[in-house]
């Protein structure tokens, strides 16, 4: 780093108030202005220049503490032992020098076994239990003082108010035990969708919803909210030792403390880089959000060897996947016009890397949402994406709009064709079929994975097809030439074969695919697998009516509203007509009748440890069950593996029978 003292000084004063005013932002407000990796970014090079010039370090450097105070609200509690932060890493090389790191420092060269765990997106907490009872629960706060939030923690079912005692343990006189609480991604949403009904904000994210529900002045309203929570570690301790990280974690499962199942103990550094790997490939599966995970050596006297360097232990790291959310401007908004005409507010964004993906545009998803969060051209924004889901707009950063800024609103007429617009609900939508934009978006949601799968179809060789007027509806790619092809720009004897090839071997396909890729709206994946077993063939079901729809289960009036209409659409039963003369076939689809599980509907929650979630579903629908999400009365079975969670408790608060995995391999094997 090259910069003399007094640059430094000047940089270490703008460092410390930009990260004391986010911190205020992030710990007492719950109203994030930055994102992680930003904040991340300025806290390196923070450390970076205080390293350099550590005579410029003050007591009061956002490096030399953690969070920020308490509100003056609640009661403070002193943490026995303090709630310290972690050193980051961004990626498996820099944990092996973590690892390095170590063994330097205690001057050894073998392996040093290590505790890795997810690094849970919530809000840390510490609960101190004298003779096994809840005494006192408070918030990290500033890393040595906390929010007094006994009540409220009190309200988390998750949270036991009395430890059991295992055998041949006595109960120790004091247990101060970390933890994080936060909010799973489920009942997340439908908080935000009550709030919403209710007139109320939406929460932004589910780290934001269990602060604001964990630091309520009325405990009565913490306890509506479905706040859950995994323990990690220990403060301070009286009336028990222990040798291993990884023993005190089983010792708190005896205890009736929740520990997160997927904490694993790991024999070196590069075991615990695997797992940092396998925990980013999982980490969109998971049914909360995490941000990367720690790693902890395992062994407590090399712990105690090791420990601490200013706010931070030296015996432990966080290692952070790439972020999911991250600041950007908008350069513009404009509509985009999808399948079904719907118009939808798109920002182009000022490219960013969000989640190791270059991003340029984020959906606004339609103008009450645009309304709702106030979004203008010009805007600094948060974004986000998770797994190959559009990224969104989160937040808007008001503080750094500019003066001229100006609402936006959707035109009123369609900005691809000049077509009229009517509202429907939250959406405008083009009324002209015809539209070049939703033709190209049906062919090419027609060819895609889950409709006929036409391999190598891509969205540009779609826009040529349509624009040069090759083809105007899907059916009528099966009735393109090689020599059609060849035509277009790009295309060459060889890709032109490829495509004709692929397009040949779609002809042959099953009812759903052909249900779903006509695009109906409101059918789905699953309900056009329902419709295909209920149906049988295409001709029954272009046959059916109304009231005969709604009779099957999971079809509402809306969607058999969407299926009645598409089928008295002239174009549309052309359409059938023209696939079928072009040689599409399909086998008939079977209904499964008298399976164990015919009409029953099931719930999966928690670990199971015999099937993988897909495999378990899949044995339920082979015999004629349902898996759904979400437990409700009309549910007839909820099957808990390790850790259930809420869904558990939503089943016993109801009376739905609730099995075992034992239980339900016993059943599958006809016991």
């Amino acid at each position: 780093m090259t910069m003399d003292k007094k640059d430094a000084f000047d940089r270490i004063r703008q460092l410390k108030e930009t990260l004391n005013y986010h911190n205020h932002c992030y710990y007492v407000l719950d109203s994030p202005e930055v994102s992680d990796a930003e904040y991340d970014r300025l806290m390196r090079e923070l450390q970076a220049i205080e390293s350099e010039f550590p005579e410029l370090v003050a007591p009061d450097s956002p490096t030399q503490r953690v969070g920020a105070p308490p509100l003056d609200s609640f009661g403070t509690v002193e943490h026995a032992m303090p709630m310290l932060s972690l050193q980051n890493a961004m990626n498996a090389d820099e944990l092996r020098e973590f690892d390095k790191r170590i063994k330097r420092f205690l001057k050894i060269d073998k392996d040093i076994g290590y505790v890795a765990e997810p690094k849970m997106d919530g809000l840390a907490v510490e609960l101190t239990y004298e003779k096994g009872r809840l005494s006192i629960g408070s918030t990290r706060g500033d890393g040595f003082r906390g929010e007094n939030v006994t009540l409220n923690l009190k309200t988390v079912k998750a949270i036991p108010l009395t430890l059991r005692t295992p055998a041949n343990r006595k109960m120790p006189e004091k247990l101060d035990i970390r933890g994080e609480v936060f909010l799973a991604l489920e009942p997340f949403n439908n908080l935000n969708k009550e709030r919403e009904k209710s007139g109320e904000a939406v929460f932004a994210n589910p780290r934001n919803a269990a602060a604001g529900s964990l630091r309520q002045l009325n405990s009565k309203v913490t306890a509506k909210r479905p706040l859950d929570i995994y323990c990690y570690g220990l403060g301070d301790t009286r009336g028990i030792t222990f040798e291993s990280h990884w023993e005190s974690l089983q010792t708190l499962k005896g205890y009736g403390i929740k520990i997160n199942p997927l904490i694993k103990s790991c024999a070196n550094i590069e075991e615990a880089a695997r797992y940092f790997e396998e925990m980013a490939e999982q980490r969109n599966a998971l049914p909360y959000e995490i941000d990367g995970v720690v790693i902890k050596v395992n062994d407590l006297k090399l712990q105690a060897e090791l420990g601490e360097i200013s706010r931070s232990p030296r015996w432990a790291i966080a290692v952070k996947f790439p972020p999911v959310q991250e600041n950007t401007t908008i350069i513009d908004i404009f509509a985009s016009v999808g399948r079904t005409g719907a118009l939808t507010p798109v920002a182009k964004l000022e490219p960013v890397k969000v989640g190791g993906v270059i991003v340029s545009r984020a959906t606004l998803h339609n103008q009450d949402e645009v309304d709702r969060k106030d979004v203008r051209v010009g805007d600094t924004v948060v974004i986000q994406r998770a797994g190959d889901v559009i990224p969104e707009v989160v937040a808007v950063i008001k503080s750094k709009r500019p003066p001229e800024s100006q609402a936006y609103r959707l035109p009123q007429n369609c900005p691809v064709c000049g077509g009229q617009v009517i509202k429907e609900e939250a959406f405008l939508r083009c009324i002209n079929s015809s539209c070049p934009a939703q033709v190209k978006e049906w062919i090419k949601h027609f060819g895609g994975k889950n409709g006929m799968d036409i391999d190598g179809l891509g969205f540009k060789h779609i826009e040529q097809m349509v624009e040069r007027g090759l083809i105007q509806n899907p059916a009528d790619l099966y009735h393109l030439t090689k020599e059609d092809i060849l035509t277009l720009e790009r295309f060459a004897e060889k890709s032109a074969q490829n495509i004709v090839h692929a397009i040949e071997k779609s002809r042959k396909t099953t009812l759903p695919r052909i249900i779903y890729s006509l695009g109906i709206r409101n059918v789905g994946i699953q309900t056009a697998r329902v419709l295909a077993e209920e149906f049988g063939n295409i001709d029954n079901l272009k046959e059916a009516k109304e009231d005969r729809l709604i009779e099957i289960r999971d079809i509402g009036p809306e969607v058999a509203g969407s299926i009645t209409d598409f089928f008295k659409e002239k174009n549309n039963l052309a359409l059938i007509d023209k696939l079928i003369s072009g040689g599409v076939t399909y086998e008939r689809a079977e209904k499964v009748e008298g399976g164990k599980f015919e009409g029953k509907t099931f719930v999966l929650t928690g670990t199971l440890e015999s099937y993988s979630r897909s495999d378990a579903k899949a044995l339920i629908e082979a015999e004629g069950g349902k898996v759904s999400g979400s437990v409700s009365k009309k549910t007839d079975y909820v099957v808990a593996g390790v850790d259930p969670g809420s869904k558990y408790e939503k089943a016993v608060e109801l009376g739905v029978k609730v099995l075992s995995e034992e239980e339900f391999k016993g059943i599958m094997a006809g016991d």
